[in-house]
């Protein structure tokens, strides 16, 4: 008898649904894995929904595990988490992060999971892709004791980024933002908010992931003579101009781009990056970047919701506590 499961399809426009894929039987050196839980990214996510990702981007833009190809039909997302149910000895029963799309189980090869400290619980490990992504920015920016530095965009990446660099030895951190509300995220995060308008200057770096134009010309206006911007942000199709004129070339400054697609730091591998990332979410604070939680039944429904912003969020967790393969 073939094994099915149930995953999520991003389908036209603004539209996902529910749909039947049939499992295949692991194989050697392979895993059949149950999801506890998955997240939307909901930048990227919302990206794909509409179908803005670039035709020049589409090979580059794929997840590991994604079916389908751009714009629609594509099965798409890379934040899960689930328990090991078949494949060696020594995974059998570990909880696991995979960058797996929405779907209640999965068949990957082994070495495309990584086991969950016992440290982490299983509900916050769902934000180990962001937080790769975060240290692999942190990486990129390459902060030094003392700096002066903002992170420009309060979304799930740029808190992940201020949760990291709120360790930072000597540090002032600053988290920008045009939602007031995130003043709350910042004071949990154990670092200083301030509108775009209000932010200090003279900094040394800007982390800028807001996605938006206005964003990353302030991010250039805030920063000190010889400071630096890394772009976090993922703009799709949409072309983004800059204020190159100006202050620009007398302050020396520097924008540098940063992709998790490729590891930052020298001698690093990906599984390097991922195990570190997986190491910090051993602290209880990055549970502020979660703010709410769904059931993937419900996941066709919320998915637009979150992708226009009438459902705000930062990691929208997804709960397969109800889901059951049919």
């Amino acid at each position: 008898m073939t094994r099915t499961a149930r995953a999520l399809w991003f389908t036209s426009s603004g539209n996902c649904e529910i749909r039947p894929v049939a499992l295949p039987t692991p194989g050697t050196g392979e895993v059949l894995v149950r999801t506890l839980f998955s997240g939307v990214s909901r930048g990227t996510e919302s990206l794909v929904l509409a179908g803005a990702v670039p035709e020049n981007q589409h090979a580059v833009m794929r997840a590991p595990f994604q079916e389908g190809d751009f714009p629609w039909p594509v099965k798409y997302g890379y934040l899960n988490v689930g328990v090991v149910e078949d494949g060696p000895a020594d995974l059998v029963g570990r909880t696991v992060f995979c960058l797996y799309p929405h779907q209640t189980r999965y068949v990957v090869p082994a070495d495309a999971v990584t086991p969950v400290p016992e440290a982490v619980p299983a509900a916050r490990a769902v934000l180990a892709g962001t937080v790769e992504t975060a240290v692999n920015a942190v990486w990129d920016a390459t902060p030094l004791i003392g700096d002066r530095i903002a992170v420009v965009g309060a979304g799930m990446v740029g808190c992940a980024v201020v949760a990291i660099l709120a360790r930072f030895p000597g540090a002032r951190v600053q988290l920008v933002d045009t939602d007031p509300t995130r003043a709350t995220v910042a004071a949990a995060l154990g670092v200083g908010f301030a509108s775009p308008e209000e932010a200090e200057g003279g900094l040394d770096l800007v982390v800028h992931a807001s996605a938006t134009e206005s964003g990353l010309a302030r991010s250039l206006e805030l920063l000190a003579p010889e400071g630096r911007v890394i772009e976090l942000s993922w703009y799709g199709d949409q072309r983004v101009s800059l204020p190159l004129g100006e202050f620009f070339h007398s302050r020396r400054l520097t924008v540098r781009g940063s992709q998790v697609g490729t590891v930052a730091r020298a001698g690093r591998t990906y599984a390097d990056r991922m195990a570190l990332a997986l190491d910090l979410l051993a602290d209880p604070v990055f549970d502020t970047l979660i703010t709410g939680e769904s059931d993937f039944d419900a996941l066709p429904e919320v998915l637009p919701k979150l992708a226009s912003g009438n459902l705000p969020a930062l990691c929208h967790r997804i709960g397969y506590g109800r889901a059951h393969d049919r």
